[in-house]
């Protein structure tokens, strides 16, 4: 009798524990949804303010004329525009192209006109603003300068999801790809940098007859300075206008 008595003991103790043991996992199972949910909560509410935050912004800019956008001309603290005669010699075929894959260094930062690769940009791959992780080989929108393209280039201060970058896209946007309009970056590793102040610069190659490579360097993107800079050197000013 004693015997039995001290294993009904003993299963009572063992089945206890595991219910204190089967309890404990329930209230870490519990613990660690609330957790996970608190971090997706979080998560979603952070992306929620983002997406928020950017309709906002597009809704403004969407309201603004281009003029509206970035600063002022008198307050972008631009250069005049600056033209230098182009010099290249044409390659035997005639052309200015280069093997592609051949790295170019230009004179320029950035540059204006030069050789540049024969795979110019076409379709998809034409946009009115790049960054610093899609934008094309510098050989490449050289090439579309050739076409008539202005390149509004902006250097590495200007970081990305900032305001002022957003003000770049905002004008990419409303000039459209009709425009012949591209903004790129300009990053150390492409050659020299803008002069001392400076972080942007338009750039635009002239032509057909007496081409030159146009420069004009502003502290801060100005929707007024690139809309006087469009106006004075259209698409149909250029080696070969009417290419894409």
């Amino acid at each position: 009798m004693a015997k039995k008595s001290e294993r009904d003991s003993r299963r009572a103790i063992a089945e206890q524990m595991r219910k204190d043991q089967a309890r404990k996992e329930r209230q870490r199972s519990i613990l660690i949804l609330g957790a996970c949910v608190t971090v997706v909560l979080a998560l979603l509410g952070s992306a929620v303010f983002v997406y928020v935050k950017d309709l906002r912004e597009e809704s403004a800019a969407a309201g603004k004329n281009i003029a509206d956008l970035g600063a002022k001309r008198s307050a972008a603290g631009c250069d005049p525009v600056k033209a230098v005669k182009v010099d290249l010699k044409p390659q035997k075929d005639g052309t200015y192209h280069v093997p592609i894959g051949t790295t170019v260094k230009y004179p320029g930062a950035p540059p204006a006109y030069g050789y540049h690769w024969a795979n110019f940009l076409s379709g998809s791959q034409l946009r009115t603003f790049y960054t610093p992780e899609d934008r094309p080989e510098v050989e490449r929108l050289v090439h579309s300068l050739e076409h008539g393209h202005t390149i509004f280039w902006y250097d590495d201060s200007i970081k990305q999801g900032s305001e002022t970058y957003q003000q770049i896209q905002q004008i990419g946007d409303k000039l459209g790809l009709d425009s012949y309009f591209m903004a790129a970056p300009w990053t150390a590793r492409d050659g020299r940098s803008m002069p001392s102040g400076k972080h942007v610069a338009l750039t635009h190659w002239t032509g057909p007859e007496q081409q030159e490579g146009v420069t004009q360097y502003c502290a801060k993107p100005s929707g007024q300075v690139i809309e006087d800079f469009l106006k004075k050197y259209p698409k149909t000013d250029s080696p070969e206008p009417g290419a894409i």
